[in-house]
């Protein structure tokens, strides 16, 4: 499992790092940064929830 952040369409919402924040932090310049792009698979329900919950939807998850 891979999380992806298209950068270009992050809004800085803050939902991602709400959710989950040992993976997303919304950086200084209001645009996400993802700390771990590879979380374990224990995580993938946790991590995909914030994923879902972007509004701008900036993230996904590839297999």
């Amino acid at each position: 499992m891979r999380i992806v952040a298209d950068i270009g369409s992050c809004e800085g919402y803050g939902m991602c790092e709400a959710m989950a924040d040992g993976y997303f932090e919304i950086g200084t310049d209001d645009v996400v940064v993802v700390h771990d792009e590879h979380p374990p698979e224990s995580d993938r329900e946790h991590v995909h929830a914030a994923v879902q919950a972007c509004p701008a939807r900036a993230l996904r998850l590839e297999d």
